[in-house]
């Protein structure tokens, strides 16, 4: 369902799937020139919206269709992570006010989109449950790592070790729950056969330990 999302003085459009009795939503913190058309981030929400117990999903573009034009010219707001997880945050109030209120809610934040998320939970503890970064740059959440409460999730490619370093020390700093969890031959984007769906698969697990699902996880 295309939902659209007031946040400050824009608004945001979202695909929001909500299939029968989840157990929580899953909000998308798309990476750099990414949108919520990203292939990537459609396959792991579609395996999210499949699980048992099933999970609500809401990917959305963070920037409007006139700044993401401009963004392709200057790629300037894709980093602006004040920006961006301040609209996140708009979203998750809407989540919990609006769109699926009293659904737990949890953060999947790919690239930067995953510093971004990392900002927002910070500012919204009581709200956001956990969190999951798919080759994500934590580091950009700078001193805002320091009150991130949410069990987080670290999934990194063995073949991006500037990647890896970068969120061994992010993991260091947090001071909730951190896994950093190395998929063994995938790159920064998983594009290699099956890496993707391992993504989609370990953080199935993780939203299930903890937006209220079964626990059957590795992780638990």
């Amino acid at each position: 369902m295309l939902v659209n999302v007031p946040a400050a003085d824009v608004m945001l459009a979202g695909d929001l799937t909500v299939p029968p009795h989840p157990c929580g939503i899953v909000l998308f913190a798309h990476g750099s020139g990414s949108s919520r058309q990203s292939p990537r981030n459609q396959l792991v929400a579609r395996e999210l919206n499949d699980a048992a117990p099933p999970l609500a999903t809401l990917l959305i573009d963070l920037l409007t269709e006139e700044e993401e034009g401009r963004d392709r010219w200057d790629a300037h707001l894709r980093f602006d992570i004040g920006l961006l997880a301040r609209r996140l945050i708009a979203v998750t109030d809407w989540l919990t006010m609006h769109g699926t209120p009293g659904l737990p809610v949890g953060y999947f934040g790919a690239s930067t989109g995953a510093g971004a998320a990392l900002v927002a939970a910070a500012e919204r503890p009581d709200a956001v449950v956990a969190i999951v970064s798919r080759g994500g740059r934590p580091d950009l959440a700078g001193a805002a790592l320091e009150r991130v409460r949410a069990p987080t999730l670290l999934l990194v490619g063995s073949n991006d070790p500037l990647v890896i370093d970068l969120n061994e020390m992010a993991a260091r700093v947090i001071p909730a729950e951190v896994v950093l969890d190395v998929i063994p031959g995938a790159s920064h984007l998983f594009e290699e056969p099956g890496k993707l769906a391992e993504v989609a698969r370990r953080a199935t697990r993780w939203f299930h330990r903890y937006l209220g699902g079964a626990v059957t996880s590795a992780y638990a």
